[in-house]
């Protein structure tokens, strides 16, 4: 790609706006694709802290222990692109939030561990906001298996994952596979911004 094709596709990607509900292996993976990809806003919203279980997959380093996740993902992407508005929000999302919150997106992004809190949030968005895109994620445990990894669709509901394997003692959440499900949101995201590009040819 020569550097007019990236500065073209970063002047677009400099007018949108993407909410991300969650700061953690998915969100804070898939901010940092955003931003280096030039996405102009982020809003990101998470209530909790960095504790060292979460290194092992989300984007933040020892230094920021204890720190909340929404102030140290703004530091990391504002570390690569200074020019980046990142909204952090540091709140526990309730679903009387979610229009507030997101109703100014261009796309939203479902980044939630929590099953329910995962499933009131999606609910609420596609019945407040249905005519903003939602990219989801569910099925991300373990590791191995990166053919059943994929997106699947439903109007403006997209879901990235395999959609069957759950977080348990067997199957941890680990760098590679979460990592790989948030560049998948991140780059769904481009293509639904930008349209989708036929592949191929030198990188």
């Amino acid at each position: 790609m020569s550097q007019n094709e990236f500065d073209s596709i970063r002047k677009t990607l400099a007018s949108k706006t993407v909410g991300i509900a969650g700061a953690g292996g998915l969100g804070s993976n898939c901010a940092m694709a955003l931003a280096r990809s030039g996405i102009g806003k982020m809003i990101v919203v998470d209530f909790d802290i960095i504790n060292f279980s979460n290194l092992n997959r989300q984007y933040y380093f020892h230094n920021q222990l204890g720190k909340k996740k929404v102030l140290a993902l703004k530091e990391n992407v504002q570390l690569v692109y200074p020019e980046v508005n990142v909204l952090p929000l540091a709140v526990r999302l309730e679903a009387h939030h979610v229009t507030p919150i997101f109703k100014s997106c261009d796309i939203i992004v479902e980044a939630l561990d929590l099953k329910e809190t995962k499933h009131l949030f999606i609910e609420t968005a596609l019945q407040e906001l249905p005519h903003i895109p939602l990219v989801a994620a569910s099925g991300m445990a373990g590791w191995g298996a990166n053919n059943l990894l994929r997106t699947e669709s439903i109007g403006n509901f997209h879901v990235c994952g395999d959609q069957e394997t759950e977080v348990s003692d067997e199957l941890p959440p680990l760098a590679p596979r979460v990592g790989i499900v948030a560049m998948m949101q991140a780059n769904l995201i481009l293509e639904l911004l930008l349209g989708l590009k036929e592949m191929g040819g030198s990188k």
